[in-house]
């Protein structure tokens, strides 16, 4: 079976050993991601445009992987303040409301840096 490893370019990659995504057959596989673009944090303090922000970055990846959102069967959304789930559910129901993967939102007491408010992982299987 083949494996292809998708980078995004973060320095993190290399530093920690990690690619974005991993696809293996019809599996892919996307790493934890935090609303960061080119080394900055993307909407500071703003639980709905973050949890936008990374779940478009987990779009992109899936298509350069062979996928699209309609292949996602799971997504796990890690976050600093559950009281917000509101915010982060209507982000994540704007990208997934017709498809209805299974998903997880559990608090978390930090993320790596204090101005991520989520990360989120995703699976998609593509259909063979």
């Amino acid at each position: 079976m083949t494996r292809t490893n998708y980078s995004s370019g973060a320095t993190w990659e290399d530093k920690v050993g990690y690619s974005r995504a991993v696809r293996t057959g019809n599996v892919i596989e996307v790493s934890g991601t935090v609303a960061e673009d080119e080394g900055k944090v993307v909407a500071e303090g703003n639980a709905y445009e973050q949890t936008k922000f990374i779940l478009a970055k987990i779009e992109a990846v899936l298509i350069r992987a062979g996928a699209t959102l309609h292949d996602v069967v799971r997504t796990r959304m890690f976050v600093t303040d559950i009281s917000r789930w509101e915010e982060f559910g209507r982000a994540h129901g704007e990208f997934f409301k017709s498809i209805k993967p299974a998903t997880t939102m559990v608090e978390v007491s930090k993320l790596i840096d204090p101005r991520y408010l989520v990360e989120i992982e995703a699976t998609a299987i593509v259909k063979s």
